[in-house]
């Protein structure tokens, strides 16, 4: 009997340790939700012309001028990116070849890098014009999903692509995500998402890894499904093509800004109820990731359990913050 009673007091006393670690943490989650930092420094209102002459970006709000902008957020990609703006810029002027009113932009936000990143962006300004490639140097560094925000918000395109500098995804598999854009019918107020996906992949990327990164990747995913959304296989692929209308709802309310930020931006998707369709893109690992294996999952991981409390107690709330 004593033993039945000893046992009944623990696990009393362990309920009541994870309500306490659980209030401390809804707490914590919401006395820090105000702490980010979403407003735009002076000098990333303006991108350089080829003649050095400074020019203020639009805004997402504004009408579209441009068939597709193409955001690329790039940090320390001095050696990686060349390769992607070249694959990237010889299919968009084929394209504009083939189909006379096809018009787009590559914006491409240097995030605080400290390497040669926007001079090696701004040789491609050079050479298109800068009507074609822009560069946006952030002042600080914020993160890859802080420089998407960005770029976004300054776009021009009645579509605009993320796209990541190091290539990983082939860029003509635009033309699968722009038909998985184009399936999603009915598109309330013209809102639609298509993510690229490497879920086909993960068989074979799951032989390839360890069986210590096999669980921090199992882990994230049922984290994503648990806390914050459903029905996508990958949220992290960062190949994501929005409705200007889509990319104005959500990134007007995005607030993280390092590796979880694909998790809330699905998030903020699902909650206004806009289409989201998922389709299979060709991906190959590329050499120098800036994502560190445990210390970014396990940040990624935190941001997470963040997003969900934070809404959950009003911290965030799904309206558009101003960004400027």
């Amino acid at each position: 009997m004593d033993c039945v009673c000893g046992i009944v007091e623990a696990v009393e006393a362990l309920v009541a340790l994870a309500a306490l670690v659980f209030i401390v943490v809804l707490i914590l989650a919401h006395v820090t939700g105000g702490m980010v930092i979403l407003t735009r420094h002076e000098k990333e209102k303006y991108f350089l012309t080829p003649k050095g002459e400074k020019e203020p970006f639009p805004s997402l709000h504004d009408p579209h001028s441009r068939d597709l902008s193409v955001v690329i957020p790039a940090y320390n990609e001095e050696l990686r990116m060349p390769v992607m703006l070249d694959e990237a810029t010889e299919y968009l002027e084929n394209r504009q070849k083939k189909e006379s009113s096809f018009t787009y932009e590559v914006i491409v936000v240097d995030d605080g890098s400290e390497d040669k990143t926007t001079e090696v962006a701004l040789r491609y300004s050079r050479k298109y014009g800068s009507d074609k490639v822009r560069v946006l140097t952030l002042v600080n560094n914020r993160g890859k999903g802080g420089a998407v925000r960005m770029g976004t918000l300054s776009s021009r395109g009645k579509f605009i692509l993320m796209a990541d500098a190091d290539g990983a995804t082939k860029f003509c598999d635009i033309e699968k995500v722009e038909a998985g854009l184009n399936g999603l019918d009915p598109k309330p107020e013209n809102m639609a998402i298509s993510c690229g996906s490497r879920a086909h992949l993960e068989d074979v990327s799951v032989a390839q890894r360890s069986m210590f990164r096999t669980f921090l990747m199992y882990g994230f995913h049922f984290l994503v499904w648990f806390f914050c959304v459903r029905g996508i296989k990958d949220t992290q692929c960062g190949f994501k093509l929005f409705t200007r209308e889509a990319a104005l709802k959500t990134f007007s309310c995005l607030h993280v800004e390092r590796w979880a930020f694909d998790v809330e931006l699905l998030y903020i998707a699902q909650c206004f109820k806009i289409p989201i369709a998922e389709v299979a893109v060709n991906w190959t690992e590329i050499e120098g990731s800036k994502l560190v294996p445990f210390w970014s999952w396990l940040q990624m991981g935190r941001d997470l359990v963040f997003i969900r409390l934070r809404y959950l107690t009003g911290a965030w709330k799904l309206q558009s913050h101003k960004s400027d």
